[in-house]
């Protein structure tokens, strides 16, 4: 329960033979699915998260201030970038300041959204100065009513979108960057040849078209995430947050909470600099499991 990552995730189809037998070919419909899919007029597909996250800090800017809530400041420190983070969102001076501002929304621990109009007002701002809003969507598909996917050819924006969570497809290693032609351009030049194999860009095109799975997932993980917070509560454990992948509880005892869980088998994430808890969704058969260890905590 510590990854965030749906626990019944699509359905893989059968892989024709030949794809194993030949390199990847860029003439598939592996793009026009995904613009199709979050109503964007350009994407980029790269090699899981990493690939674009590495590159973005050498292909932006010269060493310039980034404010971020803590996530992928690892990669714009190593190429001299100055990092400030904030804990919840970004004052009017952090704006101002910053060259790139980075988001992850849904924000991952804390489940905090942002609205579309407020970051649109942040992106109108920072483009006015030359500066950048680059969102991480990790978490996105399931909301899909708070992206500015369909936003994303203006100047000055990137989105970054990947299948792992949301289609439970982490092993494809397959990520969408979502921006201006130009942008697109210039990272796809940075990248290594055939980054994505073909079996992955077929299993990736059969997720983006099914939307009548889409829809069905929405609603049942809204649904099981309704359910894991009635069960937390029940056992006196309130989230303080939650998406439909997960649920945010700090908590006075958490570091207890989590090493209890642990010696019953039960893997959730904890985090020291927040004391704090976040709990995925357990598998289908995994709910009785989960309610013995909570009910000897209560």
């Amino acid at each position: 329960m510590s990854t965030g990552i749906i626990t019944n995730g699509y359905s893989v189809p059968d892989i024709p033979a030949a794809l194993w037998q030949r390199l990847p070919e860029a003439d598939d419909v592996l793009h026009e699915s995904a613009q199709a899919n979050y109503e964007a007029q350009h994407v980029l597909a790269t090699a899981g998260s990493q690939a674009a996250i590495q590159i973005l800090p050498k292909l932006l800017l010269s060493p310039c201030k980034v404010a971020m809530y803590a996530e992928h400041a690892k990669n714009w420190l190593a190429q001299g970038h100055e990092v400030y983070y904030f804990d919840h969102e970004p004052d009017a001076q952090l704006l101002e300041h910053s060259a790139v501002l980075l988001l992850c929304n849904p924000n991952n621990p804390t489940g905090q959204f942002y609205e579309p109009e407020t970051l649109l007002k942040w992106h109108a701002q920072l483009a006015q100065e030359d500066d950048w809003l680059v969102l991480d969507y990790a978490f996105m598909d399931c909301t899909p009513e708070y992206s500015l996917a369909k936003y994303s050819q203006l100047p000055h924006l990137i989105i970054l979108l990947p299948l792992g969570k949301f289609f439970g497809l982490a092993g494809a290693r397959v990520r969408f960057v979502l921006a201006e032609k130009s942008v697109l351009n210039a990272l796809e030049y940075s990248l290594e040849p055939w980054p994505i194999a073909s079996p992955a860009r077929f299993i990736a095109i059969q997720a983006l078209q099914d939307i009548t799975w889409q829809t069905s997932t929405r609603i049942s993980l809204v649904q099981q995430s309704a359910r894991l917070n009635a069960l937390l509560s029940q056992y006196g454990l309130r989230p303080n947050a939650s998406t439909a992948l997960f649920q945010w509880l700090p908590h006075c005892s958490a570091q207890a909470i989590h090493e209890s869980l642990a010696s019953q088998g039960i893997w959730i994430r904890y985090f020291a600099d927040w004391n704090a808890l976040r709990f995925g969704l357990p598998p289908q058969h995994g709910w009785a499991r989960l309610e013995t260890p909570l009910l000897a905590l209560s």
